[in-house]
């Protein structure tokens, strides 16, 4: 996708630190997500960021407003477009560190982790290794049926009406309900919730930001308060009354687990559903092909992950080093473009196709390494039951005319699609 300004004008424009080489200088922010677009496949402008032609490593101007300004991205970014680059990025902990990451309670001045994205090997294993359990395979069997049941029961209820809007009433809210169960949270919060959340993530407004971390934070910090008092069987109340290598969590290790919990609960698997369905409405043979063979289901979830790279995460460089061609200083912040490097065509064959039965399917979606997202055993098993179940009881659909059907190619993703079908 070209930008509207001439590379010529935006190296002319962006002071750049001594170290970075002109010809690395792009504009590339629309590869983050907030851009839309109405293509089949809206991930397809990223595409060429993997080629051959493309430099190993890049130099990103500043973002100038929104999430990447307020988070501290406003002096430009190194970063990376290839799948194996992204790969050592998300790897290497020695050369590249996730200390600080999405710790958007500085903003008011809170000095808590968030525990354990933003933690580095080797303190990092100790609370991985505290959660794990909890997300495990074994674990989530256990909630199968109730996951199942929840999926039946919003199916059914729009499934003689012939339409829904998957993105507000269906994908927004089921794996929500799913998640909010699971950590104990009070169901009447659901739409507070993704209000805070919205705020937090999507506003770019600085002062509702703020606003909304304040009154996300109170309300976690009663919620433990009252799990302490009276311990139940939620997810939550097993954290704060858990113990890592034989001592009591403190006030910190508690509200920076339930809150990295809590904001990563909320809308990377809704912006998933969105997209996933939007995608079938727009290309019908994948609909056909997951309904005549319900045994491709697991393998089609994982293509629509590859496909669907919601986030694109970064990392602070830990000392000086030389990289493809230049020098990466300490402290530096590097970005994977995800979108860039499910694509890759070194590591996936023929990879702008959606193949439902694609093997060895190492997408960069849930990150790689020791930070790989401690949710996606969950989320696969949401988008697992989902086809199974929809697939029962819902014929061939599209996006219903009239419908805009543009997307962002990111978290910010689709606020409403409109399905439509024969009942």
């Amino acid at each position: 996708m070209p930008h509207p300004r001439t590379l010529d004008a935006i190296r002319a424009d962006f002071d750049a630190p001594p170290h970075v080489p002109r010809d690395r200088i792009v504009d590339i922010n629309w590869a983050m997500g907030s851009v839309p677009n109405d293509l089949v496949d809206p991930y397809e402008p990223c595409g060429w960021l993997a080629g051959d032609d493309i430099p190993r490593i890049l130099y990103n101007v500043p973002v100038s407003s929104g999430l990447g300004a307020v988070a501290g991205m406003g002096n430009g970014t190194w970063v990376v477009t290839h799948y194996d680059d992204i790969n050592r990025v998300y790897t290497d902990n020695e050369y590249f560190s996730n200390k600080g990451t999405a710790e958007f309670q500085a903003l008011i001045g809170e000095t808590f982790r968030s525990i354990p994205l933003a933690i580095d090997p080797p303190e990092h294993g100790k609370y991985r290794r505290y959660l794990m359990p909890h997300f495990t395979p074994k674990r989530l069997s256990l909630m199968q049926d109730d996951m199942r049941a929840l999926a039946v029961q919003m199916i059914d209820e729009f499934a003689q009406r012939g339409e829904v809007d998957v993105a507000w009433d269906f994908g927004r809210v089921y794996p929500v309900r799913i998640f909010m169960g699971l950590m104990g949270f009070p169901a009447p919060m659901f739409e507070q919730f993704l209000d805070w959340e919205w705020n937090i993530l999507h506003s770019g407004d600085l002062g509702k930001m703020q606003a909304a971390l304040r009154a996300v934070l109170e309300f976690l910090r009663g919620f433990i308060a009252e799990k302490e008092r009276e311990p139940d069987d939620c997810l939550v109340s097993k954290i704060v009354h858990g113990k890592i290598e034989g001592k009591a969590l403190s006030d910190d290790e508690k509200i920076g687990m339930v809150w990295f919990l809590w904001l990563g609960g909320l809308d990377t698997v809704a912006a998933t559903i969105s997209q996933m369905f939007r995608r079938m409405a727009l290309q019908p043979e994948i609909q056909r092909q997951i309904r005549e063979h319900p045994e491709i289901i697991d393998t089609a979830v994982e293509e629509f992950l590859r496909t669907q790279p919601i986030l694109s995460s970064s990392r602070k460089a830990t000392r000086d080093f030389d990289w493809h061609g230049v020098t990466i200083k300490a402290g530096e912040t590097v970005q994977c473009v995800n979108p860039a490097g499910n694509f890759d065509p070194r590591r996936f064959a023929d990879p702008r196709t959606f193949n439902p039965q694609r093997e060895s399917n190492r997408h960069a979606t849930f990150v790689l390494g020791v930070h790989r997202c401690l949710g996606a055993p969950l989320a696969r098993s949401e988008l697992r039951i989902l086809l199974d179940e929809w697939f029962r009881r819902i014929p061939e659909f599209r996006i219903k005319p009239g419908t805009d059907s543009t997307v962002y190619p990111g978290l910010l993703s689709i606020r409403n699609l409109t399905l439509a079908w024969e009942a």
